[in-house]
């Protein structure tokens, strides 16, 4: 009876509070009065008629980013958004934590080259990771390259590098203000100086050294003015370089120019003799080629070609090694003799598991590593090089390890690993013993790791699919629906939402607020099956999952909708841009950051005809039908109440062009029938996330949270 008691008053309690915290955000929203309003946006009357259905497009101005109109556009609208975050009493507060929290260091695995150690490490509030190489196992480390150097506000970023197998000479990539467009260097580990080799449009450069450390295979974008205009972003090619030549007059080694959207990537065996080509058609499919380059013929044998699956491989010893998701959506690794890779003659490894996903292999000595998922967190199993089981490589807890890294010929193997409560750590592997040793960690003492809880908790989806997600407070947290609840998502791509370490989260977590991640549907937690359950014409499932993710937390009385936000980046920022068009009552914050949002235009600018594999393209009758029913752009209604919302972009974003974010603003600001802000942030010299300088994580993460802290009721 006491029992009842209890439970009456603290629900009577739960009410009460909720009432007030109603009324408090009600003031705050209506202290948001006229004069706070977001600048008027033209609207066009621009009606188009596709596949026999009229689409308005009224904003549609605003795609053209350099035109002096929207520059102007943009700079109100940042000057709005600037006097509504501001006017925040907390920030500062927030800005003080977070500049501690953000400078919690990071380092990553080593890459070990004869008894040398490559790898990338940031400390305090350096803006950019430097390249580091040690000298032996228990030598000291000695900068390689440092881009803090590069530039006075940090905006240069070391894309991509890699090493040559001696270790002498290393090439790496640097692109400015966060645009990804990468040039290309090769330096004299030795010396620490550049060698006279330059190449211009190695985006994502993929890269493999020839054995003597002279010259390399690598993967480059056209010149602008030898393709189409606007096509410069597509047209990967592979040529061969040799130090000191003339890239201009590189041998071209693969193309194809009749499928300019597919992406090849290459990979050499140690011994130079095998050439492998992974040319990708799209999230989850390949084709792979193999050369052998001591053949008169030189022509590449078709190992996997046109299949709706992938193929990932490399020889050691004149073994061919392949990873696929033929016939097995987890992933199943196969060897076979590299001059005889034909289909029937492959040998099955390690099969496909139910419980572990596979995701990646290492090679290392007589031993294979796996890295794979189990229930969206890492799993790392040794196997002998034919296959038999050896152990499980015991992780600390549920976490996120990277893929691992060493030589074929070598005795260990190097990954780092995180969770949500443990900051990056890299550990060694040593293959004859199996042990586990620390190799290096990033120092956090000002996160208190023990009182952080992590669960894991399955929820029915709206088709009644089950769906993992992470639940992530400090311990001894009550249920009341009161508490402050941030859900994460992405669903897409086969990208996999695994628990990892996020910095700025701490203050979050310290004030008492909740943080969620789902494992939607798209992604690629459970295999690609997962993946294609979340795709083009099934893309639905995966809104249909976030949704009912937070319909999850408010029914456990973990939040309400009143203290419930919501956020997601690019595909992710798609991801909450539909949710909250399709269900806007049921959220009272969203952070959309580099979004999609037109997903009948989107394919038309930047990279994006790469994501018609994953989304489909409005020029097809069919695919425009379901791209237009959550098109978040299109689905924007006049007089309906949106939650809170904050839009983030950035001027130099090459992936997702910041037209998405521009007209979805515009969109919500002027069909908004509700007393909730519409804010759109659109930052300088910074792209869609990489090489962001951590000066200006600082500063985006103190909007972003004085944003939820203002709408949540949170006090910082």
């Amino acid at each position: 009876m006491k029992k009842n008691l209890r439970h009456n008053l603290a629900r009577s309690f739960g009410r009460a509070f909720l009432a007030v915290f109603a009324l408090a955000t009600l003031a705050a929203s209506q202290s948001f009065d006229a004069a706070s309003k977001p600048p008027e946006t033209r609207a066009e009357a621009l009606v188009e008629t596709l596949h026999g259905v009229k689409v308005s497009d009224p904003f549609r101005w605003l795609e053209q980013g350099e035109a002096k109109e929207v520059r102007a556009w943009t700079e109100a609208q940042n000057a709005h958004t600037r006097r509504a975050l501001d006017a925040f009493a907390g920030r500062e507060t927030i800005n003080r934590r977070l500049s501690q929290l953000l400078s919690i260091g990071a380092v990553s695995a080593p890459d070990p080259r004869r008894g040398r150690y490559f790898f990338t490490r940031r400390e305090g509030q350096q803006n950019q990771p430097a390249l580091y190489v040690r000298e032996g196992a228990n030598g000291k480390d000695r900068v390689l390259l440092d881009p803090n150097a590069l530039s006075a506000d940090g905006t240069i970023a070391l894309d991509w590098w890699y090493a040559s197998h001696d270790g002498k000479r290393l090439a790496y990539g640097l692109s400015e203000s966060g645009n990804e467009q990468s040039t290309l260097y090769v330096l004299d580990v030795d010396t620490g100086r550049n060698l006279k080799d330059r190449i211009s449009f190695t985006r994502a450069a993929s890269l493999a050294w020839l054995p003597a450390g002279d010259g390399f295979y690598y993967t480059r974008f056209p010149a602008p003015g030898t393709v189409p205009k606007g096509e410069e972003n597509y047209h990967r090619r592979v040529f061969l370089h040799r130090l000191g030549d003339d890239p201009s007059k590189d041998a071209e080694v693969y193309r194809r120019e009749d499928k300019p959207t597919e992406w090849p990537g290459v990979g050499l065996s140690r011994d130079g003799r095998w050439l492998t080509i992974s040319v990708s058609r799209g999230p989850g499919k390949n084709d792979l080629y193999l050369r052998d380059l001591r053949e008169e013929t030189n022509e590449f044998v078709a190992i996997a070609e046109g299949k709706d699956a992938s193929y990932s491989a490399r020889v050691v010893n004149n073994r061919l090694y392949i990873l696929t998701t033929e016939d097995a959506a987890k992933g199943r690794i196969f060897q076979t003799a590299a001059a005889n890779p034909k289909r029937s003659a492959w040998h099955e490894l390690i099969p496909e598991s139910q419980d572990i996903g596979i995701g990646s292999f290492t090679v290392i000595g007589e031993q294979i590593l796996v890295h794979g998922l189990s229930r969206a967190a890492s799993r790392v199993r040794a196997f002998t090089r034919e296959g038999k089981f050896l152990r499980d490589v015991k992780l600390p807890v549920l976490g996120t390890a990277s893929a691992a890294g060493g030589e074929e010929d070598g005795g260990e193997a190097f990954f780092s690993f995180a969770s949500y409560a443990l900051p990056p750590t890299v550990y060694r592997y040593d293959a004859a013993t199996g042990a586990l040793d620390a190799w290096a960690r990033v120092d956090a003492p000002t996160v208190d790791a023990k009182a952080i809880e992590v669960k894991q908790v399955f929820y029915p989806s709206k088709d009644g699919t089950n769906v993992t997600m992470f639940v992530v407070h400090r311990k001894g947290l009550k249920y009341d629906g009161a508490n402050p609840t941030l859900l994460y998502g992405y669903g897409g791509f086969n990208v996999s939402q695994t628990p990892t370490f996020n910095r700025g989260l701490n203050l979050w977590l310290e004030r008492g607020g909740v943080y969620a991640v789902a494992n939607l549907r798209g992604g690629g937690e459970y295999g690609e099956g997962w993946h294609k359950r979340g795709m083009l014409g099934l893309k639905q499932n995966v809104f249909d999952d976030f949704v009912a993710a937070a319909e999850y937390l408010i029914k456990q009385k973990i939040t309400s909708s009143a203290r419930l936000a919501i956020q997601g980046g690019s595909n992710g920022g798609l991801l909450v841009a539909a949710a909250m068009t399709q269900r806007p009552e049921l959220f009272r914050a969203v952070v959309c950051a580099v979004p999609l949002t037109d997903m009948l235009r989107y394919q038309r600018f930047l990279i994006a005809r790469l994501w018609i594999p994953e989304y489909g393209t409005a020029d097809n009758p069919r695919q425009f039908t379901y791209l237009h029913t959550y098109s978040p752009y299109h689905r924007v209604a006049a007089g309906a109440k949106y939650p809170a919302t904050l839009i983030t972009t950035a001027e130099s974003d090459s992936r997702v062009d910041p037209l998405h974010a521009r007209k979805f603003a515009a969109a919500l600001q002027a069909a908004n029938g509700g007393a909730h802000p519409i804010l759109l942030r659109v930052e300088t010299k910074a792209g869609h996330g990489a090489g962001k300088p951590v000066s200006k994580q600082i500063a985006e993460a103190t909007d972003v949270w004085s944003f939820l802290f203002w709408q949540l009721g949170v006090t910082a």
